[in-house]
């Protein structure tokens, strides 16, 4: 009779996996933050740490790093920390586009070219 195996949220491994450390504060670290890798898995590095720079040779969020490693967003979080404090990874972050202050062409402009394209 062959074992169950052991659920990828269990309580316990979700705990080993970082070191009993809660939340993290680095807020920055969205879901759709891009992850990218800046060296090669070493073998000091726990094997979750090495999964993620092996998956982000190429930018990857951080929530397709939770669904690839199977773990919880909070936990990829602070795997994450973990590299980032080492400079094994890098984060770029997500800008969301905000309207400018004030137009962004001359409207005089715009009614020239407006005027042109009607006469054509």
């Amino acid at each position: 009779m062959n074992p169950e195996p052991v659920h990828k949220e269990d309580p316990d491994r979700l705990y080993t996996v970082t070191g009993g450390r809660g939340g993290t504060d680095e807020a920055s670290l969205d879901s759709v933050t891009l992850i990218v890798a800046e060296s090669e898995p070493s073998p000091d590095l726990q094997s979750e740490h090495s999964a993620i720079l092996r998956t982000c040779v190429r930018p990857t969020a951080v929530v397709e790093l939770s669904a690839e490693l199977e773990l919880p967003v909070s936990v990829v979080r602070i795997l994450l920390v973990d590299l980032l404090d080492i400079g094994a990874v890098t984060a770029r972050h997500h800008v969301p586009s905000t309207p400018q202050e004030g137009p962004r062409h001359d409207p005089d402009t715009l009614k020239q070219v407006l005027h042109a394209l009607q006469r054509l």
